[in-house]
């Protein structure tokens, strides 16, 4: 009976070593890969960790072509996709049918217009193609063009009828513009497909945006910066770890227009159709990236005090707000925030 019991724990032991061994094997054996390509206007990067080049490739092939799909659906600037072709029939009457993705997207967008009193909303096309000239040609939209193009903006000139995922935009003029929620969307569904293709650890990143699934092999998270606010004084810059979450940036620190020593954001305030003016950087984290890259947005336009009201009713996630609005650095931090750091 000694001699089998100790021939079995051997065994036992032997058949767990094994395993062990064998998992830490195909840690081991996956390599870093990293892919970049032009989506949606903005540098999208991919960086995975596979067992081969091979496998590494076809996920991130099958990733871009789905952000690509999603670019011909969500696109403002494309007069083809899906959402400009919507745009055409505002104030017709028309009750449009939407693809499961650009109803998906919209009903996010008008869940947060209605809890952040309309602080977001995908209805400011108007203001945004006044505000693109604008910087193109270094001068303030004009007043009167700005006045009416306040006829076409609201959320609640956007209707949605949830029973046959139809839309219809109630006035004439209207110009959806999803530039700050197609793009998480976007990172989320790239980061979808590498994980149905086998990925488990992998970064999807679209311009200042993020998100993560499993940490790199051995490591306790992916290893992230954050873009620091562009002023002398400014805080020195901070590094979060992340795993199974996203980052999203806000802010204008790339995409301004100065005039007379202001700096006018591309961010506009839906409320007003002026580009914000308090040279503010936001990070959010969240479970993903939809959520992350809209909270940002929202809370640049809120400010600190109802932005962290937001922050705090919105599951998972938290928030980070460097301000400059006068000569003097403000930095704002939701409670869950610190938890990130490295």
């Amino acid at each position: 009976m000694r001699s089998k019991d100790s021939f079995f724990i051997f065994a036992t032991l032997f058949g767990l070593c094994s395993c062990a061994q064998l998992k830490v094997d195909r840690t081991m054996a996956l390599s870093r890969y990293e892919f970049s390509q032009p989506e949606m206007g903005v540098p999208f990067r991919m960086v995975m960790y596979a067992a081969t080049e091979a496998e590494a490739q076809s996920a991130a092939k099958a990733a871009f072509d789905r952000i690509a799909q999603l670019n011909g659906i969500l696109s403002d600037y494309d007069p083809d996709s899906e959402l400009s072709r919507l745009s055409h029939t505002s104030g017709t009457g028309q009750k449009v049918r939407l693809s499961s993705d650009l109803w998906l997207v919209l009903e996010r967008a008008q869940s947060l217009a209605k809890r952040s009193g309309g602080a977001f909303d995908v209805t400011v096309g108007p203001y945004i193609n006044l505000w693109r000239k604008a910087r193109r040609e270094k001068k303030m939209p004009d007043a009167d063009l700005l006045s009416e193009a306040a006829k076409a903006v609201g959320h609640d000139k956007l209707r949605l009828n949830a029973a046959n995922h139809t839309a219809e935009l109630l006035v004439p003029n209207m110009r959806l513009d999803l530039g700050s929620i197609a793009k998480g969307y976007a990172v989320d569904e790239g980061l979808r497909v590498l994980r149905e293709g086998g990925i488990r650890s992998a970064l999807v990143a679209g311009a200042g945006d993020l998100a993560v699934s499993e940490p790199p092999p051995g490591k306790p998270g992916w290893r992230i910066e954050i873009a620091p606010l562009d002023s002398p004084d400014a805080p020195a810059k901070k590094f979060v770890l992340l795993k199974n979450a996203a980052l999203g940036t806000s802010g204008d620190l790339f995409q301004r227009l100065e005039i007379d020593g202001k700096r006018y954001s591309h961010i506009v305030d839906p409320h007003t159709g002026l580009g914000l003016t308090d040279h503010s950087l936001v990070n959010a984290i969240a479970r993903d990236c939809i959520t992350a890259n809209t909270l940002a947005t929202t809370v640049s336009v809120l400010g600190p005090e109802n932005g962290l009201k937001l922050a705090s009713k919105t599951p998972h996630a938290a928030i980070r707000i460097l301000r400059k609005p006068g000569n003097e650095i403000e930095e704002f931090e939701s409670p869950g925030f610190k938890k990130f750091y490295e």
